[in-house]
């Protein structure tokens, strides 16, 4: 009897548990068992290595194979295990030495003439080898870019199992590999639009850059074409770069996600921008699914932008699946075969209609809709829900003399410019919050902004007045405070004054703090 181990990664959302491969040749009727909770795919695995060894010319023997997948208490699915087996098999046989394979970890699917394929999740995986002590890590060739963002690792791209065997000294004929097309690499980002489009919204230009630089929370009301969509579609191009976690952090995320694996990719290094359609399901935005939970929309726009246009229009089970993650920037998924974590900090931005028809605030249509059903369609966003959105802006059509005003008025800042703007408020914010360790003042708990960030009793006494009388609750005096840090961040100040927290209020859409008070 001879044994062999070679090593492989389990991934259950981004958590990586390494895998020991262990095969077995036994002098028994030939055959190939597979063990160690493996999933339907996984199980296809012992057809494809058979067949991928042999159209090698490295068959393995007429007799019993029994591989192992340890610890077997984990759950292990998926093709990415095909590498690791089809190496473990001939090494049981004798054919490999068993110092070759050691500190090495092996991702990848088999073809059956023994191509090496791409799989997801390898950015990960290769960290996962990383944090557990491995010096190598062999990846199919399109996966090479993704797995060498990781550093101190060495990472060898294959584009076939003979190409592997023989790294392990095994003699065998090199069959020569057609060069496929080289997958079309994914943007890094879209296509980033320039504000200055943006004509005669300057209150709204404003209130976006606010956003920016606090990472806050935005909705946008208003009747349909006054440029809500366009305004958001802007956001990204005024929001810094990622910093390298950040990109480490995301790019993994869309690496184990089945509709959007990074095969190839670089380093994603700005924010992304998901903007899903209104009839997407809770699941859809949250993540899940049938067997391995994968990551939803929600996560997929970690450290960026989630846009949810007609957000009256969703339904409300996916609304209200927003508000966990909007506190703890993290979704929990538990399946029967483990729990799954992605981080979800994202910044949401959602656009709504003041009616269904639309025209309820526009000066020259009137709106056909009585008063119950604007109720109706306003109340599909819960009040918990709009308790923790940080600017609630109203946006107004323009009249034709407005906008030819708008469209002779030159000197529009730039997204560039703007940008530079957010840039140097994130910089005044981070040398302030670094200190109890945050950068971004719209992740700073609510603890720290009542006791180490608060301002003095004379700076918030309007905004304590409007707390007592009801006309805000907790949570939305906590965002009052972010919201001011990030305009007197703006202005170059550390410290609040009232006309700070004064505008805050006002952008959470309520009365003035003077007139509350």
């Amino acid at each position: 009897m001879q044994l062999a181990k070679t090593y492989c990664v389990s991934l259950i959302g981004l958590t990586g548990t390494i895998i020991e491969v262990e095969a077995d040749i036994s002098a028994n009727l030939p055959g190939f068992t597979l063990v160690g909770l493996p999933d339907a795919s996984l199980s296809e695995a012992t057809a494809r290595v058979r067949a991928a060894t042999a159209n090698s010319k490295s068959p393995l023997p007429n007799r019993k194979v029994t591989v192992n997948l340890s610890p077997a208490a984990v759950p292990k699915f998926g093709s990415i295990f095909d590498l690791a087996i089809a190496v473990a098999a001939p090494a049981a046989a004798g054919k490999i030495q068993d110092q070759s394979i050691a500190s090495t970890v092996y991702l990848g699917e088999l073809g059956l003439d023994g191509s090496v394929r791409a799989v997801n999740g390898v950015l990960p995986a290769v960290l996962a080898a990383k944090r557990n002590g491995f010096q190598k890590v062999i990846v199919p060739q399109e996966n090479l870019n993704e797995a060498t963002l990781v550093n101190d690792i060495n990472c060898v791209g294959v584009k076939h199992l003979t190409q592997v065997l023989r790294m392990h000294g095994l003699e065998t004929d090199e069959i020569r590999v057609s060069d496929r097309e080289k997958p079309t690499e994914p943007t890094q980002a879209r296509r980033e639009m320039d504000i200055a489009d943006i004509q005669g919204q300057d209150s709204a230009v404003e209130a976006l850059v606010i956003a920016a630089a606090g990472g806050h929370h935005l909705l946008m009301v208003g009747p349909p074409g006054v440029g809500k969509t366009m305004i958001a579609e802007r956001l990204p191009s005024i929001l810094p770069d990622l910093t390298l976690e950040q990109s480490l952090e995301t790019t993994a995320v869309h690496s184990v996600s089945r509709t959007r694996g990074l095969v190839g990719a670089n380093l994603i290094t700005r924010p992304p921008f998901e903007a899903p359609h209104h009839t997407s399901s809770a699941t859809a935005l949250v993540g899940g699914g049938v067997g391995v939970p994968t990551p939803g929309i929600i996560s997929m726009a970690h450290n960026g932008i989630l846009f949810l246009d007609e957000a009256p229009e969703f339904q409300s089970p996916a609304l209200e699946s927003l508000r966990q993650s909007l506190e703890s920037g993290q979704v929990t998924i538990a399946r029967s075969i483990g729990v799954a974590r992605f981080p979800a900090q994202f910044q949401l931005v959602m656009a709504a209609n003041p009616c269904p028809c639309g025209l309820s605030m526009s000066p020259n249509r009137s709106c056909v809709c009585t008063a119950s059903a604007k109720l109706r369609y306003l109340n599909r966003l819960s009040g918990p829900l709009l308790d923790r959105v940080d600017i609630r802006l109203r946006v107004n059509s323009l009249n034709q003399a407005q906008l030819k005003l708008a469209q002779n008025q030159g000197g529009r800042p730039t997204s560039a410019e703007l940008k530079e703007r957010v840039v140097n408020a994130r910089g005044v914010l981070s040398s302030r919050l670094s200190k109890i360790g945050y950068s971004v003042v719209s992740h700073v708990p609510p603890n720290l902004l009542r006791t180490t960030l608060r301002p003095s009793k004379q700076v918030t006494a309007a905004l304590d007045s409007a707390l007592q009388r009801g006309l805000v609750s907790m949570r939305g005096y906590d965002r009052c405070l972010r919201v001011g840090l990030t305009i007197a961040a703006l202005d170059g100040r550390d410290e609040l004054t009232p006309s700070d927290l004064d505008q805050s209020f006002l952008l959470r859409g309520s009365d003035s703090l003077v007139s509350a008070a």
